[in-house]
């Protein structure tokens, strides 16, 4: 795989998942102004982020929705240093191979993280 080949793939698979995630989110938030949009909002009430699946499983339809674009927004670079390391692994160079597994290895632990 060519070097311009490789960025082109790149910039595909980076702006797929960046409409695709837009298309999800603005589905979902149709969705949810058209099932709450006439309710008064709660200004006085304050809800925390979401620290456990159990809570994300309590969300309404169009708030999963959401979630799950924004969820597909988080992983759009990720895929890009996944596709990116079995780019460098076909070319056979050890030294980018290394530096991308570093790479993924820290997106990993702070997405990880996150839910500990």
């Amino acid at each position: 795989m060519t070097d311009d080949r490789m960025e082109q793939t790149i910039g595909t698979l980076l702006r797929t998942g960046v409409v695709a995630a837009a298309v999800v989110v603005a589905c979902g938030g149709v969705w949810f102004l058209a099932a709450h949009g006439s309710e008064p909002v709660p200004y006085r009430q304050f809800h925390s982020g979401y620290r456990s699946l159990r809570q994300i499983a309590r969300l309404s339809g169009p708030e999963k929705v959401i979630l799950s674009g924004l969820l597909l927004l988080v992983a759009t670079p990720v895929a890009r240093v996944v596709f990116s390391l079995m780019a460098f692994r076909l070319e056979g160079d050890r030294v980018y191979v290394t530096i991308t597994l570093a790479v993924l290895a820290v997106l990993a632990y702070s997405l990880a993280s996150a839910w500990l």
